[in-house]
């Protein structure tokens, strides 16, 4: 507003001359010859115009498609912002520690019986000296019966051991079981690992700590006959709710058991052998890539640009109006000069 009002003052002196000039050509009389009345001054005058004209509605146009392209960036960020929160991304980290919380080892031994439990380290077993015949039982253990979680009508008795703690000594758990007869072609035994041995001696209803613990985590078999060398690696899971899910992961290697007692015998032994595979402890959590403040600044971004454009344009089309009336204005004066 205040450069239309200078304008309008700078315009005001011009007519005042043009208006004195007109005023001494009527009062001196003196008449033009019809080529000397200034014919190429209007028409350079209007060529420019049109040039200004012209450029004017190229930036509108330019402008125009500006705003159709930011409008277009604010739908497709949207939309992106909204499939990202749809499907979150995995994101699994590794931490690394010396000493593990001993896990729980429920062994489902049926008709077997425990003959030895022993804690190594550094991968080293000795020779068994009496295979089949009761040993040393150095490990903790502790046995329980509790009902089918998923029958609630059966018993099932399950011997409970901690299992190792110290992964950079790589200590191991190995264990001896001893089966007199089977009715079946093979023979196995069941078992199931839970992630804390201490949280299951300290409960005060174990019987419901083994149901949970069957219900939430897998068991597994080790066969008799063979030496079967347990490595287990330990996943947490963070759930939507901020809950922590356990589970492990095992690779298992087996190992023919030569029996070289004098005697042919119609038991079976087992060998089991547990050991953490590594010192990192795996967390899995869903993250959502979509960050919304970064999406906030880019929608403030567009918008700006929008209101810019938007601007622009308003003292594009003021501008080019303020021109055409400036052109009819002194088309209008050198007609009235002419005339």
């Amino acid at each position: 507003q205040l450069s239309e009002d200078v304008e309008r003052a700078s315009e005001n002196p011009t007519e005042e001359r043009e208006g004195e000039m007109e005023v001494h050509e009527d009062s001196s009389s003196v008449i033009l010859p019809d080529g000397e009345l200034g014919t190429t001054t209007p028409s350079l005058r209007f060529s420019k115009t049109c040039l200004k004209n012209v450029f004017s509605v190229i930036l509108l146009f330019i402008y125009l498609l500006l705003m159709a392209v930011a409008v277009f960036l604010v739908y497709q960020t949207i939309s992106d912002f909204r499939e990202k929160l749809k499907h979150p991304v995995m994101s699994v980290t590794y931490k690394e520690v010396s000493l593990y919380d001993a896990p729980g080892i429920a062994f489902y031994p049926g008709k077997a019986r425990l003959l030895s439990c022993k804690h190594h380290y550094y991968d080293h077993i000795p020779p068994l000296i009496n295979p089949g015949q009761p040993g040393d039982i150095e490990c903790t253990t502790q046995r329980i019966n509790y009902t089918d979680p998923f029958t609630n009508q059966t018993m099932k008795y399950a011997l409970v051991v901690q299992g190792p703690r110290d992964v950079k000594k790589r200590e191991l758990v190995f264990l001896q079981f001893h089966l007199n007869e089977t009715d079946q072609d093979f023979s196995a035994i069941d078992y199931l690992l839970f992630s804390s041995f201490q949280e299951f001696v300290s409960s005060p209803e174990k019987a419901k700590f083994m149901k949970d613990c069957e219900s939430s985590y897998s068991s597994w078999k080790f066969s008799g006959g063979f030496r079967t060398w347990v490595k287990m690696s330990l996943v947490k899971t963070k759930e939507e709710d901020g809950s922590e899910t356990v589970e492990f992961k095992q690779e298992t290697s087996v190992v023919n058991y030569i029996d070289q007692r004098t005697k042919p015998r119609s038991d079976q032994l087992f060998f089991v052998v547990f050991e953490w595979k590594d010192p990192f402890i795996q967390t899995v959590q869903d993250i959502i890539t979509a960050n919304p403040w970064n999406m906030i600044a880019l929608l403030c971004g567009i918008f700006l640009a929008l209101f810019k454009a938007a601007d622009f344009a308003k003292l594009s089309v003021k501008w080019m109006i303020k021109i055409r009336r400036r052109h009819l204005k002194r088309t209008r004066q050198v007609t009235n000069h002419i005339s």
